[in-house]
């Protein structure tokens, strides 16, 4: 059976083809199908119910080549086939959108608008998807039996909640995405930086599979199978995760929320998203910048000639568009009912016990949290592994965090959620604005300064914190080799740019 699709852009401009023609012409059932508008579904639906009406046997093309034309000509001929003539419109869209100069500034431009919707726009479906998880934890505290109480509450409505939070961000991140691909422009976009990437040695396929990593860096990376070399493939492969996904968003705004304040704007823009576009810029920098300097010295290789199709502009089907979104925000919430969940409930454990009950006998729920956290299995693990992160000024809390968010970036989220709606329910943000030092030479001092935010971002920008991308790389690379290649290379440069940019807000400040 033959699926004839786009039949519909055929016939817009200009062209011609007879299906029951080319159906006879090739002993083949044809059946033409409209993907936009399910045109034509129910037809293949019913033909494939009826497989032994088929027609045999089906005409064979010749085999060799000299007979392959003039058999393919005759066939078009039968099918009265006229083809398509140019289309103008898109023509005319990608002088602009194509141009060198004017189509690279179209496209940082739509960029820049997108992450400041993310602020403005998500922003008051944010505060009530927070509502209601206050609510939820509010009313876990009803639970008769306290532990019982605290793992619902503050374990996994705390943890998981402080993720979910975050999920109109990504709703409209890959709502974005799915308009910008439906409409015909990401192949553009590609187009427009193989210039740019050819200055690091890779090509627009390069682009297409770190494009695809802005949702997440598994897909990305298995979309380079469509690379020809095999070192262009591993250049694009380790360094493809540096592009911002969207596990990384979650992290993003909560520190970005905790460096500048709700509300405030330079000019007419959101202060919160500028600082999100940057840490998207900065991310796709450092990616091309690593590429450059592999293909330069462990993958040197020669390029070669790119060549892709650009589809027609069209208006996108609302529908095509929204299944999209929800394909990807459905693996999002998978994996906060999965890894993050699994993980949020170890974490309780890990921050709860072992329980205090004699220590903390006459304390206030407040101060009682806080003690049973800062003596907890947690605090003790943090505080082994905080002499590595101190010079970026985190504490066991965010070491903690760091070490959860190896199993997936969101799970640094729901470790601060637990410790924020366990000292204070009320107001989390509040919570970690006012989180000092507990013991060492900075007890006393504020945690989230200005500095240490800054680092912390930073660090996520670079850090290599996902189990499935490094389960992905080894599968796609058959070796353990470039995984570990990738995270030493990866944390090494998280926690020399995170040093480095803690000083220099010091130094500023």
């Amino acid at each position: 059976m033959l699926a004839l699709t786009m039949i519909d852009e055929l016939h817009a401009r200009g062209g011609h083809l007879d299906v029951a023609a080319l159906e006879r012409a090739l002993g083949m059932p044809v059946r033409a199908v409209m993907a936009a508008t399910g045109a034509g579904v129910d037809d293949i639906r019913a033909l494939l119910a009826d497989v032994p009406a088929w027609t045999r046997p089906v005409v064979s093309p010749p085999t060799q080549d000299a007979q392959l034309a003039p058999w393919s000509r005759s066939v078009l001929a039968a099918a009265e086939y006229m083809p398509a003539g140019q289309d103008t419109r898109s023509r005319r869209i990608d002088a602009v959108l194509l141009h060198p100069v004017a189509g690279l500034a179209v496209f940082f431009a739509t960029m820049f608008l997108f992450f400041q919707a993310i602020f403005t726009v998500a922003a008051p479906l944010q505060d009530l998807v927070e509502q209601g998880f206050a609510w939820l934890g509010a009313q876990a505290q009803h639970i008769p039996n306290d532990t019982l109480a605290s793992l619902v509450g503050n374990g996994i409505i705390g943890g998981v909640g402080a993720t979910l939070v975050f999920v109109p961000q990504i709703m409209l991140l890959f709502l974005v995405l799915s308009l910008l691909e439906n409409v015909g422009y990401l192949s553009r976009a590609a187009f427009l930086m193989d210039r740019i990437m050819a200055a690091t040695g890779l090509e627009g396929r390069a682009f297409v599979a770190m494009l695809s990593s802005f949702a997440c860096a598994v897909p990305g990376i298995m979309a380079t199978r469509t690379i020809p070399s095999s070192r262009n493939r591993i250049a694009t492969i380790i360094t493809a995760p540096l592009m911002t996904c969207s596990a990384r968003l979650p992290v993003y705004v909560l520190l970005t929320s905790l460096l500048v304040e709700p509300g405030q704007r330079y000019g007419p823009f959101n202060a919160q998203g500028l600082v999100l576009f940057g840490l998207y810029v900065l991310g796709g920098l450092s990616a091309l910048v690593a590429v450059a300097v592999f293909k330069a010295t462990a993958l040197r290789d020669a390029s070669l000639p790119f060549y892709m199709e650009m589809p027609p502009y069209r208006f996108p089907s609302i529908r095509n568009v929204v299944t999209t979104m929800w394909h990807s925000v459905r693996m999002f919430l998978r994996k906060a009912g999965g890894i993050i969940l699994t993980t949020t409930v170890a974490l309780w454990v890990l921050l709860n016990f072992p329980a205090r009950g004699a220590e903390t006998a006459g304390m206030g729920d407040t101060e009682k949290a806080a003690y049973v956290i800062d003596h907890s299995y947690a605090a003790s693990i943090g505080r082994f592994i905080e002499p590595i992160f101190a010079p970026l000024g985190f504490d066991w809390h965010i070491c903690v965090g760091l070490l959860g968010a190896t199993s997936a970036r969101e799970v640094f989220v729901a470790t601060l959620g637990q410790v924020a709606s366990a000292t204070d329910p009320e107001d989390p943000r509040a919570a970690l604005m006012k989180m000092t030092f507990s013991d060492g030479p900075h007890a006393g001092q504020l945690v989230f300064t200005t500095a240490t935010v800054v680092a912390l971002l930073v660090f996520f920008v670079y850090a290599l914190q996902c189990v499935s991308t490094i389960a992905i790389m080894r599968r796609e690379t058959n070796t353990w080799r470039w995984p570990a290649i990738a995270w030493a290379y990866m944390f090494v440069l998280a926690w020399g740019m995170a040093f480095f940019a803690r000083h220099i807000v010091l130094a500023l400040t």
